[in-house]
């Protein structure tokens, strides 16, 4: 056989049978099934495959559609150790969608659209060893996104645009040795962010536009100090971006007395404005300092649940989409619509950067009508006195005034409505008391019943025997004959009647009671 046959006869069998290494019995359509590995990449799918068997432990499915992880997709597979998703179309990690994969190692989610991390969306991961998020979309990284991570040795997220990282965003993460933060929008980083990082052995922190002032002057003495064993030849150049005096130099090499803060200061005009109700208002608050003042517009007084609250919009743009309490930097605007009796009160317009805070307070004051005045003014209380002639309390000063004319209206229809209820329940008891005393009493009770008198009258210890033996068949009054005469002064035979002359039964004539 010539030299290279075997070779040549190795192409000609793959050509003819694509799927070798055979597919095991259950692999999914066009995937490929061997050992405890299964491979589906790059076959365009939008969803992860049905039939993927229970016992695998390595599942490619790289270079696909994928835009989501529909949850409980991957619940059987609680063998898995690697999965690889890099270079799909995911925009979101629902939170537990992984919870079933607690012996994942390695998990490649590289290349991906990921705009953000939910809290829990690692849970269930305390073995997972390596994480790959570089060249997403990451803007920022909240408190607490990777606690459910503590054996975590590996963390790459370079290739964003991470521009800002809070100070408890890497809490947990006491096994992490390597972190890749290079390649994102990094001006600046706290050194509570890194505390977490106990075992750190690599850092990587180059080509982000680092601003140079003060709240850096920690990160260059640090690496000085000891983090340089962190840091390779490459990652040791932390260039900065601003201040324009300190571009295109080395952190490592700038005095720490030349990384400086300047304190905001702030300015409102006017200080005070008068708005008509119904009016649309914005204030603009300038402010200046290094770094660049963070502006926050807000209402002194604690507003009243439902009562409407200061919006802060960018100079000349669209309301942001922090919504009522979000915050503008440089320029803030304070946008009021369609402005009520509530509105009215002290603002205050507050700059804040790493060299301080400064603050300016804002007064807006709500013009009424006369008309507007006579529709809000309270009615005059009817009573037959005379009319007082002091002048009437400002309006200004009563707390129903700071409520709208929505408001105003609905308390008045409560308080219409609760006393119409009272009323109501007050005339229902009245007919319930009256139909009781109209209402006889049980039956048998200070009656006596017909049965027989023939044996002639019956004294009322006879009466009483009856009763107590014979229970309510009792014998009755013979009204044929009338021993009282009805009414007290007056007896059968016109004659009057003395006090001694009859008992006082009820009802008002006595009869003879026979038995």
């Amino acid at each position: 056989m010539a030299p290279g046959a075997p070779t040549l006869l190795l192409l000609l069998w793959l050509l003819w049978y694509p799927d070798f290494p055979p597919r095991a019995a259950g692999c999914p359509t066009a995937c490929r099934c061997y050992s405890a590995t299964v491979e589906c990449g790059a076959l365009r799918l939008r969803v992860v495959p049905p039939g993927i068997p229970s016992g695998t432990q390595t599942l490619f499915l790289q270079d696909n559609s994928l835009a989501r992880l529909e949850p409980g997709v991957l619940a059987p597979l609680t063998a898995l150790r690697r999965l690889y998703l890099h270079n799909n179309s995911l925009r979101t990690l629902e939170p537990g969608a992984l919870r079933a994969q607690s012996r994942l190692l390695e998990l490649a989610l590289t290349g991906n659209r990921l705009r953000g991390l939910r809290a829990g969306a690692f849970a269930g991961l305390a073995q997972l060893r390596a994480l790959y998020l570089a060249g997403n979309q990451l803007v920022q990284l909240l408190d607490f996104t990777f606690l459910h991570l503590p054996r975590l040795q590996e963390l790459h997220l370079q290739e964003n645009s991470i521009e800002l990282l809070e100070d408890q965003a890497l809490a947990g993460l006491s096994s992490l040795a390597l972190l890749d933060l290079s390649r994102n929008q990094l001006g600046t980083i706290s050194r509570e962010a890194l505390q977490p990082l106990a075992s750190l052995q690599v850092l990587r922190l180059t080509e982000n536009p680092w601003r140079c002032d003060c709240t850096l002057h920690w990160l260059g003495a640090w690496i000085k100090e000891g983090g340089q064993r962190l840091l390779s030849s490459r990652d040791k150049k932390i260039m900065c971006a601003e201040p324009p005096r300190l571009a295109l130099q080395s952190l490592l090499d700038i005095s720490g007395s030349s990384l400086i803060c300047i304190p905001p200061s702030v300015h409102v005009e006017p200080l005070e404005v008068t708005a008509n109700l119904g009016e649309d208002l914005r204030v603009a608050c300038q402010a200046s300092g290094y770094p660049q003042p963070l502006v926050t517009w807000r209402k002194v007084a604690q507003p009243r649940e439902g009562q409407p609250r200061a919006q802060v919009q960018p100079e000349g743009g669209a309301p942001r989409p922090g919504g009522p309490g979000a915050s503008d930097t440089g320029s803030g605007m304070l946008f009021l619509t369609n402005i009520t009796l509530a509105h009215a009160g002290k603002y205050e317009c507050e700059a804040s950067n790493a060299g301080g805070a400064a603050r300016v307070p804002f007064q807006l004051l709500v013009n009424l009508s006369q008309q507007q005045q006579q529709q809000l003014a309270p009615p005059p209380p009817p009573h037959a006195g005379p009319v007082s002639h002091e002048p009437l309390q400002d309006a200004g000063s009563m707390a129903f005034r700071a409520l709208g004319l929505a408001t105003q209206t609905a308390i008045a229809a409560a308080i219409a409505l609760l006393a119409l209820t009272a009323l109501l329940l007050a005339t229902m008891i009245c007919r319930r008391r009256r139909k009781r005393k109209k209402a006889p009493g049980p039956p048998g009770e200070g009656t006596l019943f017909v049965n027989d008198y023939s044996d002639g009258p019956c004294t009322f210890a006879q009466l009483e025997e009856l009763r107590d033996e014979r229970g309510h068949e009792m014998f009755v009054i013979d009204r044929s004959k009338p021993l009282f005469a009805e009414g007290p002064t007056e007896a059968a035979d016109g004659t009057a009647a003395g006090p001694g002359q009859g008992l006082p039964l009820q009802p008002p004539a006595a009869y003879e009671i026979r038995c």
